[in-house]
């Protein structure tokens, strides 16, 4: 039998007690524990153990190391059940501990995957930077369970979708002057993809805001653009510089038309 000899307040951590015990060889140190894990197994001077005992008291101690970590990780905001697990794994601690604090995190009300997944879309629907392809794929790699997921995603209404993603197609619009009509087009298609719209969305943003430049614009985007071509290539003689310009207008989208002019004024 193992009998604890003295119970000594840490001098740095005074939650925390060093337990001395007597193997029958004398005293020594044994182990140290939390005060709210000396209270659970009764730890006093004159108590008895066994090697069974002290495996629960390690075990019980680690659970509360744990439990702490968590809560204060917690405590910053929001976490999702794998978060939390992942979070304690990386602290080293035994994957049975883990469990064991997460169900009672869970138990408690401190995780909530459901809770997680629909303060997630609101934030996301308020912020007006992500559609919900995006948000899907996030809260997946959180290990939050489709079921949650699907629900919370219904509270990003069609309308809402639709609103988020003409603002900004128009935002992009707005600062983009280098482009012809065809390739903001693609711009936009792309961003709005990118974020996570459908194309079903995308293609309503298309028909509510007036994407095809004026014919002003138009021309002012194809002259920044030629300028550029004829500087790059101006080593070369006149008609295969005027060729290559053409050329690069032309993949950039600009009409043949518009091209033409260009090319007839600058002679």
């Amino acid at each position: 039998m193992i009998t604890i000899t003295k119970l000594e307040v840490q001098k740095y951590d005074t939650n925390r007690l060093n337990v001395y015990i007597d193997k029958g060889f004398g005293e020594e140190y044994g182990f140290s524990v939390h005060k709210d894990t000396m209270i659970k197994f009764g730890l006093r001077k004159g108590l008895e153990l066994d090697e069974v005992d002290l495996i629960e008291i390690e075990y019980g101690d680690e659970a509360r190391k744990a439990y702490n970590k968590a809560v204060e990780y917690l405590g910053y905001k929001m976490r999702t059940e794998e978060e939390v697990r992942e979070h304690l794994l990386k602290k080293e601690y035994d994957e049975h501990i883990v469990e064991d604090v997460v169900n009672k995190l869970q138990k408690q009300g401190y995780i909530n995957d459901e809770e997680y997944a629909f303060a997630f879309v609101r934030t996301q629907i308020r912020s007006n930077k992500k559609g919900p392809s995006v948000i899907r794929k996030e809260l997946e790699g959180k290990g939050v369970h489709s079921t949650y997921i699907q629900a919370a995603l219904k509270e990003f209404s069609e309308e809402k979708q639709v609103e988020i993603a003409y603002q900004l197609a128009e935002k992009f619009q707005k600062k983009t002057e280098r482009l012809s009509f065809i390739q903001l087009k693609q711009k936009i298609e792309e961003t709005l993809v990118r974020r996570g719209f459908s194309f079903k969305i995308i293609q309503i943003v298309f028909e509510m805001m007036p994407v095809e430049q004026s014919s002003d614009e138009e021309w002012e985007a194809l002259k920044k653009n030629a300028e550029k071509a004829m500087r790059r290539y101006d080593r070369h003689d006149d008609y295969t510089k005027k060729l290559k310009v053409k050329q690069a207008l032309y993949r950039k989208g600009f009409s043949l038309e518009l091209i033409e002019r260009y090319l007839e004024e600058i002679e």
